[in-house]
């Protein structure tokens, strides 16, 4: 197998303290190599420093040698040529990589019309047979506003690919999407393998390291704890640290009885029904949320799990039915918490301004914060950044933060841990059952993992697949 990127020594530093310590790895055509860990793990740093893009204030060191040319990861100025011809990047959050207001075929065309110089006829032919390839014929004239998360995913996937590069690097390739379309996408990325390909994936997933198979490194707080291949690793665990993050899959937490809410209903909704696209989402919804009540919410991608907390929440309207509120409860008591989390605060801002600004906007507690970042395993450190120069489940834990701060009355929580690893996805939600449990607050999760729901959930509203023939529904004890 030939050799075609060798990392030497790369190490990642924010002056003088070391957020990764020095790794030494090689990707080889036909060999899968996967990062795995928690959020904050260093596992997306090492994968910047090696491809060139850490962010502002974070310096890189080491050597990477591409295609027979040796760059120093200590200058900035090496890798750009080689982006999108020799290496496609999957950013970790499609919402940042997506032009906002460029239809999703345009957005892939280009990399077949500008790096890989075809027509641009062909180009939107290769687009279209990219995105029919992915299941996602029907989203080739909508920008990544009208888009699921699970969607836009795919299609920052298929953009990422489009200029022909033989090195993969995928920064959690299947967040957000639901088990069939997480083995879909996997495929894809063996299938790059097989064709004689690098891929090197960043994940917290088990199910996907086990999938990709290869060769495995597990990270913690900056350093490799353990490697070797995929298959030994898992079955095998040497580290105490990768014990316990096999042990933290869903699969394995205990089965909690239901404990239904009492009072009245927080939310009520009757008779809803909602068509997308000509589509029937769902029908004839009825739902009575009490205080303290957890119910989840579980269905394929683009089945109108989001659509149906949206109309719950009054972002969207129904083709029919009706919802009501709980006498006296204050709007800003109702709240969502999002798929993806760059929504939830804005780009150009440090963190902890957003926070501040909250904060004065509605006069709450500021002391708080600190309080909650505790609790949330964040470190102060973070408000000081940006939204894009923090992970996706740094990220998360902090927009789950801000919506804390307003003590929700309902909190409709969109793929809530789908950027968790699998430790921070159990101490996240317990802490969401937690909190609606002591403060009564009604909660309703969706996820695309069925297991997670059944051990969290006191009752699972299954919505079917669109693509089946008429729109399904059932509610059943988790």
């Amino acid at each position: 197998m030939s050799e075609l990127l060798k990392a030497t020594d790369v190490s990642v530093h924010a002056g003088a303290e070391m957020l990764v310590e020095p790794v030494s790895l090689a990707l080889t055509a036909g060999r899968p190599f996967t990062l795995l860990g928690e959020t904050g793990s260093g596992k997306s740093l090492l994968a910047q420093a090696i491809i060139g893009t850490l962010p502002a204030g974070l310096a890189a060191a080491g050597q990477v040698t591409l295609a027979g040319r040796a760059l120093d990861l200590a200058r900035r100025d090496g890798h750009r040529a080689l982006w999108g011809r020799l290496i496609g990047v999957l950013p970790q959050e499609p919402w940042l990589s997506l032009d906002p207001l460029m239809p999703a075929r345009a957005q892939i065309a280009e990399g077949h019309a500008f790096v890989r110089g075809l027509s641009w006829a062909e180009a939107n032919a290769a687009a279209d047979r990219d995105l029919a390839g992915l299941g996602l014929q029907e989203a080739a004239d909508r920008r990544p506003d009208q888009l699921s998360g699970g969607m836009a995913q795919r299609v920052a996937f298929a953009a990422a690919r489009a200029g022909g590069a033989r090195i993969v690097v995928a920064d959690e390739p299947t967040k957000g999407l639901d088990i069939g379309r997480r083995d879909e996408v996997t495929r894809l990325l063996l299938d790059e393998v097989a064709a004689g390909g690098a891929l090197l994936t960043i994940t917290h997933d088990l199910g996907v390291a086990r999938r990709l198979g290869g060769e495995l490194a597990v990270m913690l707080k900056g350093r490799v704890v353990e490697r070797g291949p995929a298959a030994e690793v898992l079955a095998h665990p040497r580290h105490d640290y990768t014990r316990r993050l096999i042990a933290a899959d869903p699969a394995s937490w205990p089965q909690v009885p239901p404990r239904p809410g009492t009072g009245a209903p927080v939310l009520r909704a009757e008779g809803l029904s909602v068509s997308r696209g000509g589509r029937r989402l769902f029908d004839g919804l009825g739902l009575d949320l009490q205080p303290g009540e957890i119910v989840g919410i579980w269905g394929p991608s683009g089945c109108g799990k989001s659509t149906l907390g949206d109309v719950l929440l009054g972002l969207a309207r129904p083709d029919q039915g009706r919802v009501t509120r709980g006498a006296g409860l204050a709007p800003q008591r109702f709240q969502k918490l999002y798929q993806d989390p760059p929504s939830a605060f804005p780009r150009c801002l440090a963190l902890g301004r957003a926070l501040d600004d909250l904060v004065r906007l509605h006069r709450l507690d500021g002391a708080r914060i600190p309080q909650l970042m505790s609790r949330l395993r964040l470190s102060p450190a973070l408000l000081a950044r940006r939204p894009a120069e923090v992970s996706g489940g740094e990220l998360q834990r902090l927009a789950l933060l801000r919506l804390l701060l307003l003590d929700p009355v309902f909190l409709f929580a969109d793929e809530p841990t789908s950027r968790l690893d699998l430790i921070t996805q159990a101490e996240v939600t317990g802490l969401l059952t937690e909190v609606a449990r002591e403060t009564g607050m009604a909660l309703l999760i969706v996820s695309h993992d069925p297991e997670l729901l059944s051990r969290s959930a006191d009752r699972v509203i299954s919505l079917a697949s669109p693509e089946t023939a008429g729109p399904r529904l059932r509610h059943q004890a988790a």
